[in-house]
């Protein structure tokens, strides 16, 4: 009956009430009539429905009602995100209703404002996404416990009786749970559910923010027992179906400090010219069993998550650090893909197979780089130079060949951070993104991409990474923004392929603000997120992409190995698999796509706080840098090593007009005007570690 009535409605010209519904529906009896009323009180109270004051229903969507996720600001106000609607709803703090940053919320829009925003108010909350709160205690004079929020956008004040506070001390950071509501403003009893660690111990800053997106740092005691019997080497017993590649010359290549390598890789010139390469991904399936508290454990956590000055790991050690990674000179269980690639990029065939390998070497980007770019050897890499070269000449041609159907490079820079070992930032820099760093990244993507289209042309349930066309509405936005600074580009705006955008991008390419530009064309686009259907990948032009090549860290991967086990060496295709699996794949991938959300949320909140707590050393001094945005309330500098701090309109000594078309400043007595791009001199004013800002004033603008 249920999919019927939203049948019914989602077809009806107008509200209908429940006699046209009894009717369209074919009621005639009273126990038929109880069950509708039943539907419709639950479709009600689920938010599919709405039932207006006139005793008439309609699907939600054709209400002046929307359901969407609360986005709150910390002064009291908040804008609620909505499925499928362009604009957010801006809610002001009269209209809360007692809502907080990321409850999921049913609001009733009420009006148009000034720039165009939609404003609303909030009905009733749907559904309070946050069960615990981060915060520091603090005790009055009675011993009762009171919170001080890290996350200044939840507006509760939350209470802790004497008996209720795990014995935390004044300063302690905790992690706490509501057990009562006080009044209808915000006020709340709770109790302390885990205690952090002391506000002034090294590390509880990142721990806080690790709490607050729901990351386990120690795993359950079921995971440590299962891993505990988790063999640490490869036997005689783990080899059969496996092709062995222990006598070829296969080696992984990462970061200095990488211990969890996924990805291996080899190469060799065929007798007629063309390239084979080898892509050897970790057999993490094989020893992370479907349905276990590990894989349970590694499902829920979904990736992990790569912090400053550590890594909280989807498996634990003993396999991401151990007999998951591919460790050299020691034996261990793969996944390959071997592909045969012509002079042109094309490929011309491929293999994928269970193996089993042993790295000679654990490469550095840095080492390698200094082969590739400067033709220097460092010691110990004598007899894989020529592999080397060779495998930079393949990813030329390959990269050549994504290039050619419309690969998008935003070449967008990225900050790394580096600490001392109380975790207290020293400097911030540019990460290096040599012809090693593209060399692997070239091999994965051809390497996801051959495992995609051999399931997807099999007809399989599969989970893609998929990355969906941007709206042109959003592309004509910025076009129109880059004219109003006085460039022109060409281009048919109307066909959005990947083309279009690359021919955006190499006519920006010379421009100073380009780097700038690049950033803002790139948050035009969609969110690439994990999907059951294949949907292709924008950003890579690729017709159907996957990921595959690092299970250790990112559960999708894990899946995909276990699906290649399923379909292709075990040959399990029955109907009972294939239905398994196509309504399993549809929460792995809609979770991987939230917790990869709460990951780079993570890890940016982190960054943000280290980068404030690095310039809270540097208050008084100038740095150049480029105006990268500008608001209603001030503009945002950036500084070469891409620390942003706001330069707030109250505080500029002048009136300052905002141009919201053209992203503008203009005061209105002395007529100095502010552009994204510029580049000006800055003074480090006020810097918050606690709130994760960064103030600067303007000395003076830079040609």
């Amino acid at each position: 009956m249920r999919d019927n009535i939203i049948n019914i409605l989602e077809n009806a010209d107008s509200a209908i009430d429940i006699y046209e519904l009894q009717k369209a529906l074919g009621i005639e009896s009273v126990e038929d009539l109880k069950k509708l009323n039943e539907e419709l009180r639950k479709l009600e109270d689920e938010v599919i429905i709405y039932h207006s004051n006139k005793d008439k229903y309609m699907m939600l969507e054709k209400s002046h009602l929307c359901k969407g996720i609360m986005r709150a600001n910390k002064k009291g106000f908040g804008f609620v995100e909505v499925d499928g609607m362009e604009d957010d709803i801006y809610v002001s703090s009269d209209h809360m209703n007692g809502a907080i940053h990321d409850d999921v919320v049913l609001v009733e829009i009420t009006s148009k404002m000034h720039l165009d925003r939609i404003e609303g108010r909030v009905l009733r909350i749907i559904e309070r996404k946050l069960q615990k709160y981060i915060g520091v205690i603090h005790f009055d004079k009675n011993g009762e416990g009171h919170i001080t929020l890290d996350d200044s956008k939840i507006k509760l004040d939350i209470e802790i009786p004497k008996d209720k506070t795990m014995n935390a001390v004044d300063g302690h950071k905790v992690v706490v749970e509501l057990t009562k509501k006080v009044n209808n403003i915000g006020r709340y009893e709770g109790k302390v559910v885990e205690i952090i660690g002391h506000i002034n111990d090294p590390g509880v800053d990142i721990l806080s923010i690790i709490y607050k997106y729901n990351f386990n740092v120690d795993f359950p005691d079921d995971v440590k027992e299962e891993v505990s019997h988790i063999p640490n080497q490869v036997y005689p017993d783990d080899l059969p179906g496996r092709k062995d590649l222990r006598e070829e010359t296969i080696f992984t290549i990462d970061g200095d400090d990488t211990k969890d390598i996924d990805d291996a890789i080899s190469i060799k010139r065929l007798p007629g010219g063309n390239y084979e390469l080898g892509v050897h991904i970790a057999d993490v399936s094989y020893y992370v069993r479907e349905g276990t508290p590990l894989d349970n454990e590694a499902m829920e956590r979904g990736t992990s998550v790569y912090l400053v000055d550590r890594v909280i790991p989807m498996l634990p050690h003993e396999l991401s650090n151990g007999i998951c990674s591919l460790n050299p000179n020691v034996d261990r269980l793969a996944v390959s893909c071997v592909m045969e690639f012509d002079e042109n990029g094309k490929q011309i065939r491929y293999e994928i197979f269970p193996s089993v390998i042993r790295s000679r070497i654990q490469m550095t980007y840095k080492k390698v780089n200094s082969i590739l770019e400067k033709n220097e050897v460092p010691e110990g890499y004598e007899e894989f130079a020529e592999d080397l070269r060779l495998m930079n000449h393949l990813a030329g041609i390959l990269r050549k060949a994504k290039v050619q159907r419309g690969y998008i490079d935003f070449n967008v820079d990225e900050a790394k951070i580096l600490v001392d070992d109380a975790g207290v930032p020293t400097d911030v820099v540019l990460r290096d993104r040599g012809a090693g760093e593209k060399l692997i990244e070239d091999f994965m993507i051809a390497a996801n991409e051959c495992v995609a289209t051999h399931i997807y042309f099999m007809n399989l349930p599969f989970i893609y990474r998929v990355h969906e066309y941007p709206k042109e509405e959003k592309i004509r936005s910025f076009l129109s923004f880059v004219s109003s600074l006085g460039y022109t580009i060409t281009g048919n705006i109307k066909d959005t392929k990947p083309t279009t955008i690359q021919k955006i991008l190499a006519q920006l390419e010379d421009k100073p603000e380009y780097k700038i530009l690049s950033s803002l064309l790139l948050r035009s686009m969609q969110k690439a997120v994990y999907r059951p259907e294949n949907l292709g990948h924008y950003g890579l032009a690729s017709t159907c992409y996957t990921h595959f090549t690092s299970p250790i860290r990112r559960y999708p991967d894990t899946t995909v190995h276990r699906l290649l086990h399923t379909y292709l060496f075990d040959g399990k295709i029955d109907m009972q698999t294939i239905r398994k699996w196509e309504e399993k794949l549809v929460y792995i991938a809609e979770h991987s796509s939230e917790r990869e959300r709460a990951s780079v949320d993570c890890e940016r909140e982190v960054d943000d706080m280290k980068m404030a707590e690095y310039m809270e050393k540097h208050i008084g001094e100038e740095f150049e840098g480029m105006i990268s945005s500008i608001t209603s309330f001030g503009m945002f500098v950036e500084l070469p090593n891409l620390i942003e701090g706001l330069v707030p309109i109250r505080e500029m000594k002048d009136f300052f007009h905002f141009d919201e078309e053209r992203m503008t400043l203009t005061g209105e007595r002395s007529n100095v005007k502010y552009s994204i791009g510029e580049s000006v001199l800055v003074k480090v004013v006020r810097a918050s570690k606690e709130d994760r800002t960064i103030d600067f004033e303007v000395i003076k603008k830079l040609k």
